[in-house]
């Protein structure tokens, strides 16, 4: 055995201590050095903003200041087959080194002597994401030395999921396409989650040479590219013989996806509220904003005239806004379509007077079988008039409303108060705008007060939720809505209202779909409304243009309503059914109802003019006697013809060319499809048997 000797001791020690030293002084060295020149790691990478709806679905993309999509991604973000070949591919010792794979440098550079030329790379995913957060233009032997030392430096400071997900947030996928988030949406037209075997490798394949493999431009390169992954997965075991097999059958699209650019008005609000946060979460529903949006911008085409469409719909029990559609086209100049206008105050024509009657039978004044007179009258100097310019006479009260009707309203408002009722609203955070020092007056019950469309939807809520209102909110609040469970009518109030408005007839060719629903048209055809809701969800509807423009013909019924009946289809809710009636709710027939509830009397009611209680005879105002009509536009079938009257004694029945169109009306404004071209007799008789007939030639 050997044995050292004294001074052979002192040596050995001398020497471990020395190299000792040298390690200490090396490794403080590197540490200065790492910390004097840390390689370019932003605690958070610069990427797209994003709005996501309330289940993570990705609503609106933003570029980055450089032009870039370039969106933020999670490992859980991303199918686990695609992470699988992708360290397979690229660095299959990915968890074994430190940044460097000394295996994989030895093999490129043998490959590199025998062959000439480089055969394959030996960067790791360290490497690559060096290359990719401090880029070079040449590519020699010191910045190869340089990728080196920055994946050190990268592995001491990133766990190895984070350098995979920072490496899926920057990789080149052509273009102004940088991660596999935007890659997997432009190219596929889906989020990576779930993908393809076939996908998975096209994804691995196109970073190193994004430019020459885009499938939109060079489809051919794209799939060989990525049959060579195929081929090495199955090599690595990954996938199967016939795995590959199948994949490669499956062709390589060369179309290129616009990412999803749903929520535009709210995705400017968030931005305006917050714009430092990259990820923004709305209360919206992906299928039901895509849907509303699809609806608002084929509807607003079809009218035309410059005419616009927003919609609003909220999750009555909760005020959640599910879908939010400010205008038909945000970039539509010619509607001003970068306006919001669910947020533009307006008149709301006939939409609150379901609240009115509301509050009647919360008093106990009126039953639905009421009768209520529907003649001209006089509050104070203020005389309403019906839509269609003539009166009704006796009506009940469930006939009034379903007919929209203006005296009947304006009396039941004059009994129960206009503060009464704007207080109601007050306290469901609505506040009706008026002029200034203007006290509420009867004249809001027909429109004569301002209001926007999230304001109406809000109060609506009330009447979908047993008389409880829900503060609306879409995600963009800096803090919760406060006001919320406020009781705007009792539950056996909003039963009756929900009884009478769920038997309005719905518009014609709308969708079969239960709803309670009120139209509402502004004075001079500005403003087009709709709200309807059933047990829980509520939609309001608003048609007309940005600038407050008449458009001929707008009505609620005929414009809007048409719009809430889609929307409610195409937003892919189920049909909540309405609750059933509260304790004491009932539909009296008229036998049956108390001698005090038999006929509306108001001390307060106008004086009523006798003098134009007599009707006169019936007349059509329109079409008029022998004009020439065209409805083919463009070779289409023919659209069908609004006809309108006045004067006359409900119901009326109108025939054309002596054939009935339908049953008795008490409106006065009915639509008719012509079967054919050629002279035409059109006939409306009133409850007198008197009649009136106009002749036109339809073309």
């Amino acid at each position: 055995m050997l044995r050292l000797g004294k001074l052979g001791k002192r040596i050995l020690i001398g020497g471990a201590l020395l190299v000792s030293g040298i390690a200490i002084v090396g490794t403080i060295s590197l540490n200065m050095l790492d910390q004097a020149f840390p390689p370019p790691l932003p605690e958070r990478l610069t990427v797209s903003t994003e709005m996501m709806d309330r289940d993570d679905h990705l609503l609106r993309a933003f570029t980055t200041p450089d032009g870039y999509w370039r969106l933020n991604t999670k490992i859980e973000d991303v199918d686990p087959l695609l992470v699988k070949m992708l360290i397979a591919y690229e660095d299959k010792r990915f968890y074994d080194h430190s940044g460097i794979d000394f295996w994989a440098l030895l093999r490129a550079a043998k490959q590199l002597v025998t062959n000439g030329r480089i055969v394959s790379g030996g960067s790791t995913l360290s490497m690559q994401l060096a290359r990719l957060i401090e880029p070079r233009e040449n590519r020699n032997l010191g910045s190869k030395f340089l990728q080196i030392a920055r994946a050190v430096q990268i592995e001491r400071r990133l766990t190895k999921e984070q350098i995979l997900e920072r490496y899926l947030t920057l990789a080149p996928y052509g273009g102004n396409l940088e991660g596999v988030r935007s890659a997997s949406l432009a190219y596929f037209g889906q989020e990576p989650k779930r993908l393809t075997t076939a996908q998975a490798a096209l994804l691995v394949a196109l970073p190193q040479l994004p430019e020459r493999r885009r499938p939109d431009r060079y489809r051919e390169n794209t799939q060989n590219a990525r049959d060579r992954v195929l081929a090495r997965m199955e090599n690595a075991e990954i996938i199967s013989a016939q795995e590959v097999t199948r994949s490669q059958r499956e062709m390589v699209s060369s179309k290129r996806f616009a990412l999803p650019a749903l929520a535009a008005h709210l995705s400017d609000e968030a931005i305006k509220k917050d714009p430092s946060n990259p990820r923004h979460q709305l209360t919206l529903m992906k299928q039901a904003q895509q849907g509303l949006e699809k609806v608002a911008k084929a509807h607003a085409t079809k009218i035309g005239n410059k005419t616009s469409v927003a919609i609003v719909l909220a999750d009555s029990r909760n005020g959640n806004i599910l879908a939010s559609v400010g205008s038909a086209n945000y970039f539509d100049s010619r509607i001003q379509g970068w306006i919001d206008m669910s947020r533009a105050v307006r008149s709301p024509g006939s939409t609150l007077k379901p609240f009115i009657y509301g509050l009647a039978f919360e008093q106990g004044l009126i039953a639905q079988e009421t009768i209520i007179q529907d003649r001209p009258t006089d509050f104070a100097g203020y005389r309403p008039r019906n839509f269609d310019m003539s009166y009704q006479g006796d009506v009940t009260i469930r006939q009034a409303l379903q007919m929209s009707l203006n005296v009947p309203t304006i009396s039941l408002l004059d009994a129960v108060g206009p503060l009464q009722l704007t207080t109601r609203f007050r306290q469901a955070g609505v506040t009706l705008q008026l002029p200034k020092n203007e006290a509420p007056g009867l004249a809001i019950g027909l429109g004569g007060a301002g209001i926007n469309l999230r304001d109406l939807v809000q109060l609506y809520t009330g009447l979908a939720n047993g008389g409880k209102t829900a503060t609306l909110r879409d995600g963009t609040e800096k803090t919760e809505p406060v006001i919320t469970g406020t009781t705007i009518l009792s539950e056996t109030a909003t039963w009756q209202i929900a009884d009478i408005l769920s038997g309005i007839r719905p518009p014609e060719g709308a969708a079969r779909r239960i709803l309670a629903y009120k139209t509402g048209t502004s004075y001079g055809y500005r403003d087009a409304w709709s709200v309807g809701y059933d047990g829980r969800y509520v939609m309001g509807v608003w048609v007309g243009r940005a600038d407050g423009g008449p458009v001929a013909g707008l009505t609620g019924y005929l414009s809007a309503a048409p719009i809430l009946f889609e929307a409610f289809v195409k937003s892919g809710l189920a049909a909540v059914p309405f609750p059933r009636a509260p304790y004491g709710a009932l539909h009296l027939n008229s036998n049956e109802l108390p001698i005090t509830l038999g006929r509306f009397s108001n001390i307060n009611d106008g004086l009523i003019m006798l003098k134009a209680t007599a009707e006169p005879a019936p007349q059509i105002t329109f079409p008029p006697n022998g004009v020439h009509v065209e409805l083919k536009p463009n070779g289409e079938k023919a659209s069908p013809l609004v006809l309108k009257m006045q004067g006359g004694r409900a119901p009326f029945r109108w025939l054309a060319n002596g054939k009935p169109l339908g049953e008795p009306e008490r409106r006065r404004t009915i639509q008719w499809q012509p079967d054919g071209v050629g002279y035409s007799t059109l006939t409306v008789i009133d409850a007198a048997g008197r009649a009136a007939s106009v002749k036109i030639f339809v073309e």
